[in-house]
């Protein structure tokens, strides 16, 4: 008699924040094992010096692939980095989205910068952009997802987390902010990303039917 199983791939997921985690965890689903660096035991700010969002993205999932590799918690690592890309500002804050307004990410912080620095200007078209980085077996893929939008002029909404709130996805009468999670997964950049990971997964040896 034969037995048939799935092997499960188990992927370090490079952050340290939950909401990140939650919106990728609420896409892949029960396809894959997604941990968080903290259930990985891995205690670690990892900077992001560059200045591309691909550039980031790698410094982090290469970090955390040295850290396993020689005694892997899991089959591979990956991590993100995303930006919001303003028209009117030149591409801003772009890589520097979480520490626009200053070093200490302060989320309402930003918004305030953002809304200053887009006042009078009549253009508030504005990208999500995310770069998803994949190292397994010591081999890197890049993934990226993409939500078009405009930015408000004030909050609305709670929910979510960074330019959430100020943020309407195109085809969306709503901001992200007041968005529950299926609902932004419908625009998310994020999951246009994971979607484009879940794939590439899909067709590895690893996780096929055994």
């Amino acid at each position: 008699m034969f037995s048939l199983y799935f092997v499960i791939m188990k992927l370090i997921f490079a952050t340290n924040n939950q909401h990140k985690a939650d919106e990728v965890n609420a896409i892949v689903g029960d396809s894959f094992r997604v941990i968080t660096l903290q259930e990985a035991g891995i205690d670690i700010d990892i900077p992001e010096p560059h200045d591309t969002l691909e550039a980031n993205a790698s410094e982090k999932s290469r970090v955390i692939y040295e850290l396993t590799r020689t005694n892997p918690v899991a089959t591979g690592c990956f991590s993100e980095d995303t930006g919001l890309e303003v028209t009117a500002l030149n591409g801003e804050p772009g890589v520097k989205s979480a520490r626009y307004a200053g070093d200490d990410r302060s989320f309402d912080k930003n918004i305030d910068k953002l809304l200053q620095n887009l006042q009078g200007k009549p253009d508030r078209a504005a990208r999500f952009r995310t770069v998803i980085s994949l190292i397994i077996d010591g081999n890197e893929t890049l993934f990226e997802g993409v939500c078009e939008g405009r930015i408000i002029n004030e909050r609305k909404g709670t929910g979510g987390f960074g330019y959430d709130p100020v943020f309407i996805p195109d085809g969306s009468g709503k901001t992200f902010g007041q968005m529950n999670m299926e609902e932004k997964t419908v625009f998310s950049h994020r999951k246009k990303a994971t979607e484009k990971l879940v794939v590439f997964l899909n067709t590895l040896e690893t996780i096929k039917k055994i």
